[in-house]
């Protein structure tokens, strides 16, 4: 991922962003952080990294906005587990919204994990598609400048303690390599455990 990033710029980071948005398990904690990263180093810009960023993934909540608005509920929780996503997420999700009302979109859309089915569950509940796109840009503009900024940060850190070790370089590979690898697994228990208990309430389905 983190090569991918380095090699094709721009067009990864849009990628990943509406890819993630869109609900597939993509951490956009290390997509963010990375490119953060990559903009200190001067292969990116900051600013664009985090206009292009934010843009890229209004346009994947507004996949995931579709699919909770056409399909509803029963679709999402038909297919959620083929996106590691559990009844739980969509629940915890739904209450954080019904509980804060139209606050709760860019403030759940800054949040790590709430942020990725907050879109889904938008269309559910069928906010309106303006009221929505706004609300959610405006999250989404605070949380990708905030991690881009995060990663841009200690990449400086980084280099004025480290300045021209080569060891540097494999160490931020391997942290963005174990986060990827742990939330996949954690998601993929989260569903796993779901499905048990699911079966242990309906043994004859």
């Amino acid at each position: 991922m983190q090569s991918f990033l380095l090699h094709a710029g721009y067009g990864a980071l849009i990628l990943f962003a509406f890819l993630e948005a869109a609900c597939i398990p993509i951490p956009s904690e290390v997509t963010f952080g990375f490119a953060g990263v990559l903009a200190y180093q001067g292969h990116l810009n900051l600013a664009l990294v985090i206009i292009l960023g934010t843009l890229a993934e209004l346009a994947g909540s507004y996949v995931s906005y579709a699919v909770g608005r056409i399909g509803g509920r029963p679709l999402v929780e038909k297919l959620g587990r083929f996106l590691l996503i559990t009844h739980r997420d969509v629940d915890r999700a739904e209450r954080f919204v019904s509980g804060r009302g139209a606050w709760a979109i860019p403030v759940g859309r800054a949040l790590p994990f709430v942020r990725t089915f907050m879109s889904l569950v938008c269309g559910i509940i069928e906010v309106p598609a303006v009221e929505f796109g706004l609300l959610s840009l405006l999250g989404t503009a605070v949380y990708s400048a905030a991690i881009a900024s995060i990663g841009y940060a200690l990449a400086s850190a980084w280099t004025s303690v480290y300045h021209g070790l080569s060891l540097a370089s494999y160490v931020i590979v391997a942290m963005v390599v174990l986060a990827i690898a742990a939330f996949i697994v954690h998601r993929v228990r989260e569903v796993r455990k779901e499905a048990q208990e699911q079966r242990l309430r309906d043994p004859v389905s």
